[in-house]
């Protein structure tokens, strides 16, 4: 019987040979990726960017759906092996039509990393009146996955990359209230969940689609500097969480701990690439490696700390999982079937 991940069974480091110093470059050394394609959302700035050129680089060709075309041609100037097309992952029209172009070429589709999202905004709602986190760092993934699950069945061995984030730590999924409609609204626990959901996708998608040699992943990429992540965070909010001093400066030791943008796309690489995930999925890595399981239950503690690092139980948890793809369906409209 083959293993799954349901209550992070397989949460444990593999011993990769990378570690959180390690970059893009150096996890993807000696994988040639010819004739792979890959399709990379958000890959026109950050770790989205470093992510596209680091593939394509090894050979594979990388799709960049982008809101905003002119900028990406910019950013993406000079990268070869690189198509970029229109879509905005809060609008679910956009997604539709970019995976039927994407289907209409008939090719497989190897490589699908959901990188973009939104974080610090204040509280906005999607077309459909769903809260704006939630719409594009989570249902959005959902979707793409959805609409191009023909190609990724095609591939005959495909990986889908999840970006999610340590700020899964913030909130567990509230199947109560997911669109903050009767309790109020804070932008970090609006972004803990949309991460916890993209942990429990990533779960039952592994589960569901591995008989079809589709395997799902999520990860942290750590804290990184340069990032446009945070253009709509308040400081107020920084100071509160310890990250800056009462003057505005950041403090020595969060400054310590950031990554640089080629460190912080090295786990998505790693996730993407890796042959020692060849019959591992579902599972939320770091740091190029697995990362540790919290757990209430002090007999499977392991060195991951609260806030700091590790994967929550909550977020790989076999019920969770199945009633949010049930729930999804609902608030998308869309039923995947994985078959």
């Amino acid at each position: 019987m083959e293993k799954n991940n349901y209550q992070g069974a397989l949460q444990h480091t593999l011993g990769s040979g990378f570690n959180a110093a390690s970059t893009a470059a150096e996890v993807i050394k000696r994988i040639d990726l010819t004739g792979k394609i890959a399709i990379v959302t958000g890959g026109n700035a950050g770790i989205g960017l470093e992510t596209t050129k680091v593939l394509a680089a090894a050979g594979a060709t990388v799709i960049v759906p982008a809101r905003d075309i002119e900028k990406a041609k910019q950013n993406l100037e000079g990268v070869s092996n690189v198509e970029i097309e229109a879509m905005n992952l809060a609008e679910p029209d956009t997604i539709d039509a970019f995976a039927e172009k994407f289907l209409a070429s008939g090719r497989p589709l190897h490589l699908l990393i959901n990188n973009a999202g939104i974080m610090w905004v204040p509280l906005q709602r999607d077309s459909r009146g769903i809260e704006s986190q939630l719409s594009t760092n989570y249902l959005g993934q959902f979707q793409l996955v959805a609409k191009l699950w023909p190609a990724l069945k095609e591939a005959n061995g495909a990986r889908v990359v999840n970006v999610s984030s340590l700020g899964h730590h913030m909130a567990p999924f509230n199947f109560d209230d997911p669109n903050f409609e009767d309790r109020e609204y804070q932008t970090l626990l609006g972004y803990g969940q949309s991460k916890t959901a993209s942990n429990l996708f990533t779960l039952e998608l592994d589960n569901r689609a591995k008989a079809h040699q589709v395997r799902a992943y999520s990860l942290h990429p750590g804290s990184i500097a340069g990032t446009e992540l945070a253009r709509d965070a308040d400081m107020e909010l920084f100071k509160q969480m310890g990250f800056f001093d009462e003057h505005g400066n950041m403090r020595p030791e969060i400054l310590a701990s950031l990554k640089t943008i080629p460190q912080g796309a090295a786990t998505t690489i790693w996730c993407a690439t890796s042959p020692l995930l060849r019959d591992i999925g579902g599972v939320y890595c770091e740091d190029a490696d697995i990362a540790d399981l919290l757990s209430e239950d002090p007999a499977i503690q392991t060195n991951a700390k609260l806030h700091q690092s590790g994967v929550l139980a909550n977020s790989l948890d076999e019920n969770n999982a199945k009633r949010l793809w049930d729930l999804t369906e609902e608030m998308t409209g869309i039923e995947f079937k994985v078959n």
